[in-house]
């Protein structure tokens, strides 16, 4: 364990041991994802947690040594929460609170922490960072470090925010300056388009005067196309109707039960069910193929539909309906 021996010698390695386990918990945190956005939530959106944890606390002084070996043996310094060597000496000396092997450790530790800390902050991972100026204050709050990196946190905390706000406006300027670029291009277009017109008018004209007789077939020409186009929407729209739509009669459509949860929060949706109706009118295959929310009213919906009932059919059809879900309802 580290604070075992007090000699120069055996100071020296253990420093050298917590230099190099420094590095290896540097890199560890820095291959953890962490953005400005994130630390920033994180940091104001829960209350902070206390700096050893509650677990850590109950643990006996005998477990608390050996947990404390075996995290500096594993480069656990002051990292993660909760199983780390900073954690363990404080609780223990917590119990022990004359052991000077104790008190050693905790000085050794103590810097290795504040780079830790710093390194954080820089990272602007400010959850982690607040987590480890706990532990620099609960091992000494009179640390020099200390009000210097609430400081570096409380200042890199506004620097994000004032950046967030900056891209904010950034981003609104170039959408409304996307906006009136738009504009004016539909501008352009739309003169382009009654310039055109008035040309094809122009020209149109001048056919008619050339040639009274051409214009007249070709406005009978156009008036057969137009009918004959007409004629072939109407018909693709009624190829298109769903059979399914045209010959189920629903006997029995229960509404859905609404989610006590869901109610309670006021929440409203609807969920799109796909369901095959078999020959003998009962439901089958039904399946959520959209909900707005996700995941909230599916499974009412589905057990909603699985109920109804049809009148006799030829063959199974296959058909969607929307089921919605609203409080007031």
């Amino acid at each position: 364990m580290l604070s075992m021996t007090i000699s120069p010698k055996s100071r020296l390695c253990a420093g050298l041991l917590l230099a190099i386990a420094l590095g290896a918990c540097s890199k560890q945190e820095e291959s953890a994802p962490a953005t400005a956005a994130e630390g920033t939530r994180a940091s104001t959106a829960a209350a902070p947690a206390p700096a050893v944890a509650a677990e850590v606390q109950a643990m006996g002084a005998d477990q608390l040594r050996e947990a404390a070996g075996q995290a500096l043996r594993e480069n656990r310094m002051y990292a993660p929460a909760g199983d780390n060597a900073m954690e363990y000496y404080l609780a223990l000396r917590d119990k022990l609170p004359d052991d000077a092997a104790v008190a050693s450790a905790l000085t050794d530790l103590m810097p290795y922490t504040v780079i830790a800390a710093e390194q954080a902050v820089a990272r602007e991972q400010f959850d982690e960072a607040q987590r480890l100026a706990a532990l620099i204050e609960k091992a000494d709050s009179a640390a020099p470090a200390l009000p210097r990196l609430r400081q570096a946190i409380n200042n890199a905390q506004q620097a994000v925010a004032q950046r967030s706000e900056a891209e904010a406006a950034r981003a609104k300027a170039e959408a409304e300056a996307r906006q009136k670029q738009l504009a004016a291009q539909q501008a352009a277009q739309q003169a382009a388009e009654a310039e055109a017109a008035r040309r094809l008018a122009e020209q149109q004209e001048a056919a008619r005067q050339e040639a009274a007789r051409r214009e007249a077939e070709q406005r009978e020409a156009a008036a057969r196309q137009a009918a004959a186009q007409q004629q072939h929407q109407q018909a693709a729209q009624v190829a298109q109707q769903a059979p399914a739509q045209r010959n189920l009669r629903p006997i029995s459509m229960p509404a859905p039960r609404y989610p006590p949860d869901a109610l309670r929060a006021g929440l409203s949706g609807e969920v799109l069910v796909e369901f095959t109706v078999g020959s003998d009118g009962s439901v089958t295959d039904a399946r959520v193929l959209r909900a707005n929310p996700a995941r909230t009213f599916d499974r009412e919906a589905l057990n909603a539909v699985r109920r109804w009932r049809f009148e006799p059919v030829d063959a199974p059809v296959t058909t969607r309906r929307t089921v919605a879900f609203s409080p007031g309802g």
